[in-house]
C-alpha cells in the first residue's frame, strides 16, 4: 500500500521538476522557487518543496489570505497583517488598526488580551505596491507605506456593519471599493479630502423582494494587457456569496453586467457561493461549492453587439492538489506556480468551501421540540410530549434550566448559584434525565443569559443595565399620545408596566408602557461566571448539551441611548463582550455549546444591534441556532409568487447562508416556528403546511437539525413527516 503522501510527492515532483530544478549547491533561491506551493491554515504559514518537505514559514495565528506583489509577501491572519520579503523574516503591519480588548476571568482575577480588530479583506494595488486596503466590519483602512501606517476611510452611512470585501485601483484616480452585506458595493476617491461613499449597484442582483443587492463575496482588478496599455483602464469583477454570479463591471456607465451564472435563486439548487477571485492573465480563477472555477475574460461578441458569456471550466487538477496536500489540517488558502509551461502565480483563498460535509458534534442530526418545564413535572403531563417525539420520530429537547424571568428550573448543588439566582418550580432533573436517556433522547439545557429580572435586583443593582439619565437600573420603554381617559380605566397602579405621563395637550396625555425585561450587563464577569456555574453544574448532572440565549444586548426601548454599562472596560465594545463570554465559557464547560441568534443575525454579516456577528462567535460554539421565524421579518419578504412557498425560502436560504456565513465549521440548528402570531402574513397563511415547509426548507438546506418552538408547549400544528420532498417553485 502507497500511502498518499508519497504518491503526492511523486506526483507533485514530476511537474514541478522542469520548472524548479535543484538548486547548486550552496546556492540560496528565492522563496517561490524554494516553496513552489505556500499553505495558509489554522496553525501558521508553511512553504512545501517539490520533494514534499513542509517548512514552517510563520506560526502567528489563522492564515487566511496569502498576497504577492513585487516587492513583499503579505498575509492576512486572525492576528492582522503581516509582511515579509522573503517568506523568512516578517514584521506585524497593524499600525493605525482598530484593536480588541478581550476580557478574561479566572479564578477570580481579571486580565486582558489585545489583538487587531477581525480583518475581513486585504489587497495590494495592483500597481503600487506601497498601497494597500483592508477592512473590518465597520471600517474600511487605506495605506501608502505598505502597511506601516493605516488612514481610516470611514464606511458608507449606514449604522448596520457588515463590510466582507475591498479593492483599490486607479481609474485613473486611486479608486477603493467595498461590499456591504446587506447594502451592496461603494467606492471611493482615496485621493479626494473629504469624498464620500457612493453606490454603485446598478445590474447585481437583488435579494428577492428587497432594494438591495444580495452579497457581493469579492472584488477583483485586472489589469490591461501590455498591448493595452496607453489609456486602458483596469477592469474590474464582483462575485456573490450566495448565489453562483460573476460581473464585470462598465466603469463609465457605473454599472454591473453578468458575465457567468448558473442555477436559478426559485430553484432549491440555485443558491451557492462564489469567492476568492483569482485574476490571471487570460482566465478568471474562483472557488465555490466543490469546485474551483475558471472563465476567460468575455472578449468577443455575438452579431447583435452583446457580449458572449464566458463558459466555466473545473480545474479538478487544482482541486486534487490541495486535497492531497500532507497536512493534518485542511488549508484555507493557497499560493502556487501553475504546475504548466508558460503557467503563472494561482492564490486562492475561502478553501473551507471545498469542503462540503458537515462538522461533526454530538448536536448534529438532531430534530426535537422546546419543552416547556411546567409540562415536564409529571408522568401525565409529560406523555403527550413522549408520544409526540415518538410519533415524529425526533430526539431532542430543550428545556429551560434558566428561564426568561431569571429564575432557576432546578435546585443547584451548589451555593455560589442559589447565592444570585431564584429557584421556582424546579424539575427534578436527576430522575428526569435518566428517564430521557433511557429513550435516548438529546437532552439540552436552555440558559437565559443577560435578560434577567432576579439578578438585575441583586445587591442593590450591582449587575444590571444602568439608566445614566435616572440613576437606577435601566428598564426600555415606549411612549404613546392618547385622549385622556377616566381614572380608574386605565390601568395605571393595576399594571406596574404602564405610567400616565402628561402631554403638551391637556386633553391627551403619555402613556408610557415598559418592556417586561430587565437586563444584567453583558461585560460583568461576574455575571460570566454566574452562567458558568450554572452550565457546569448542569452537565455535571447530565444535561448533554449547554444552550445559552439573549447573549445579546437590549435591542428594545425609546431610551436605548440611556443604557449605561457600568462594568465595560477602555476599549471592548458589544463584539468584544460577547466574545469573552463565550471564550470563558468555552474554557471552563467541557459540554457542547450552542447559541440561540436573532434570524436576521443569521442571514446578514452582520452583529448589529445585537453584538451577535456569527462569523466573530463561531470559534467559541458548536452549534448556531437562528430564528428564523417568518412572522418575525418584514411581512412582504420573500413573498413573491408563489407567496406559500414564503416559509420554505426563508428557512432554506437561512440554513445555506448561516453555514456560509460561519465557513461550515459549526452545526445550524434553527429553531422553526411553530406558533401562531397575529400578523399579515401568519393570518392568512399559518396552518400545518406552513410548519412543513419550514422543516423541509431546513433538511433541503443542509439538515443539521432543528427545534419545534412554542412557549406554550402546544405542538399541534407539526404535521406528520416521515419523508422529505422539497417542493419546486413555480
Amino acid at each position: 500500500m502507497v500511502s498518499k503522501k508519497l504518491v503526492f510527492i511523486a506526483v507533485y515532483s514530476s511537474f514541478l521538476y522542469v520548472l524548479f530544478p535543484f538548486p547548486a549547491s550552496g546556492q540560496t533561491k528565492p522563496a517561490h522557487e524554494a516553496w513552489p506551493l505556500i499553505i495558509g491554515t489554522e496553525a501558521g504559514l508553511y512553504g512545501l518543496d517539490r520533494r514534499g518537505s513542509l517548512t514552517t514559514l510563520w506560526t502567528g495565528g489563522a492564515v487566511r489570505a496569502i498576497k504577492r506583489s513585487k516587492d513583499y509577501w503579505a498575509i492576512l491572519s486572525d492576528q492582522g497583517i503581516a509582511v515579509s520579503p522573503d517568506l523568512r523574516t516578517w514584521e506585524d503591519r497593524n499600525q493605525g488598526l482598530p484593536v480588541k480588548v478581550i476580557k478574561v476571568y479566572d479564578q477570580g482575577k481579571q486580565s486582558f488580551t489585545r489583538q487587531v480588530q477581525d480583518i475581513k479583506d486585504l489587497e495590494i494595488h495592483p500597481e503600487n505596491t506601497a498601497v494597500m486596503v483592508c477592512a473590518t466590519k465597520d471600517g474600511v483602512f487605506l495605506s501608502r507605506n505598505a502597511g506601516l501606517s493605516w488612514e481610516d476611510m470611514g464606511m458608507p452611512p449606514y449604522r448596520t456593519n457588515g463590510i466582507k470585501a475591498v479593492a483599490v485601483a486607479n481609474l485613473p484616480d486611486l479608486t477603493i471599493f467595498l461590499s456591504h452585506s446587506v447594502y451592496g458595493v461603494y467606492y471611493l476617491n482615496g485621493d479626494s479630502p473629504g469624498a464620500k461613499w457612493i453606490e454603485i449597484n446598478r445590474g447585481l442582483e437583488n435579494l428577492e423582494t428587497t432594494d438591495n443587492p444580495d452579497e457581493v463575496s469579492d472584488i477583483a482588478v485586472v489589469l490591461p494587457r501590455p498591448e493595452e496599455a496607453g489609456g486602458t483602464l483596469p477592469r474590474i469583477f464582483a462575485a456573490q456569496t450566495f448565489r453562483r454570479r460573476i460581473y464585470e463591471l462598465d466603469w463609465e456607465q457605473k454599472r454591473f453586467s453578468t458575465i457567468w451564472g448558473a442555477g436559478a435563486m426559485d430553484q432549491s439548487d440555485g443558491l451557492g457561493t462564489v469567492d476568492a477571485l483569482d485574476p490571471g492573465r487570460e482566465t478568471l480563477r474562483f472557488v465555490q461549492d466543490g469546485c474551483i472555477g475558471e472563465i476567460c475574460y468575455p472578449n468577443k461578441t455575438h452579431p447583435s453587439g452583446e457580449a458572449e458569456e464566458p463558459r466555466m471550466r473545473q480545474r479538478d487538477d487544482l482541486l486534487r492538489l490541495i486535497q492531497e496536500i500532507p497536512l493534518t489540517g485542511r488549508p484555507s488558502c493557497v499560493f502556487l506556480e501553475e504546475p504548466s509551461p508558460g503557467g503563472e502565480p494561482i492564490n486562492l483563498s475561502e478553501l473551507w468551501l471545498l469542503n462540503t460535509s458537515r462538522p461533526s458534534s454530538p448536536g448534529v442530526n438532531r430534530e426535537g421540540i422546546y419543552l416547556p418545564v411546567n409540562h415536564a413535572m409529571s408522568q401525565q403531563t409529560l406523555k403527550p410530549y413522549m408520544d409526540l417525539i415518538s410519533r415524529q420520530g425526533l430526539n431532542m429537547v430543550v428545556l429551560d434550566m434558566k428561564d426568561d424571568y431569571g429564575r432557576l428550573r432546578f435546585t443547584p448543588n451548589h451555593t455560589d448559584i442559589t447565592a444570585k439566582g431564584r429557584v421556582f418550580r424546579p424539575l427534578d432533573i436527576d430522575a428526569f434525565l435518566p428517564a430521557m436517556k433511557t429513550r435516548q433522547i438529546y437532552t439540552v439545557a436552555r440558559i437565559v443569559v443577560f435578560k434577567d429580572p432576579e439578578l438585575a435586583k441583586k445587591e442593590g443593582g450591582k449587575f444590571a443595565v444602568w439608566d445614566s439619565r435616572t440613576n437606577s437600573p435601566w428598564r426600555g420603554y415606549y411612549d404613546s399620545r392618547q385622549k385622556k381617559q377616566p381614572p380608574g380605566t386605565r390601568g395605571e397602579g393595576e399594571n406596574p408596566l404602564l405610567t400616565i405621563l402628561p402631554a403638551e395637550d391637556p386633553d391627551y396625555e403619555i402613556v408610557r408602557t415598559y418592556y417586561d425585561e430587565r437586563w444584567v450587563d453583558p461585560y460583568s464577569e461576574e455575571v460570566w461566571d454566574y452562567h458558568r456555574a450554572i452550565a457546569q453544574e448542569l452537565h455535571e448532572r447530565g444535561f448533554d448539551e449547554i444552550q445559552f440565549d439573549y447573549i445579546r444586548f437590549p435591542t428594545d426601548g425609546a431610551n436605548l441611548a440611556d443604557a449605561q454599562y457600568r462594568w465595560k472596560d477602555p476599549g471592548m465594545d458589544m463584539d468584544s463582550a460577547l466574545i469573552s463570554f463565550l471564550r470563558h465559557m468555552r474554557s471552563q464547560v467541557d459540554a457542547p455549546l450552542s447559541i440561540d441568534i436573532y434570524g436576521a443575525n443569521g442571514w446578514y454579516r452582520t452583529g448589529s444591534r445585537t453584538g451577535q456577528e456569527v462569523e466573530l462567535l463561531v470559534p467559541y460554539v458548536d452549534v448556531i441556532c437562528p430564528m428564523y421565524y417568518p412572522s418575525h421579518f418584514e411581512q412582504d419578504f420573500l413573498a413573491q409568487n408563489p407567496p406559500q412557498l414564503r416559509p420554505y425560502r426563508i428557512y432554506y436560504q437561512g440554513t445555506q447562508r448561516a453555514q456560509r456565513i460561519s465557513r461550515r465549521t459549526v452545526i445550524i440548528r434553527p429553531y422553526v416556528q411553530a406558533f401562531y402570531l397575529n400578523v399579515s402574513y401568519d393570518r392568512k397563511y399559518y396552518n400545518q403546511n406552513y410548519v412543513r415547509l419550514e422543516v423541509e426548507g431546513v433538511r433541503a438546506g443542509g439538515n443539521g437539525g432543528l427545534t419545534y418552538w412554542n412557549n406554550l408547549g402546544r405542538y399541534d400544528d407539526i404535521p406528520l413527516m416521515p419523508s422529505i420532498t422539497p417542493p419546486l417553485e413555480g
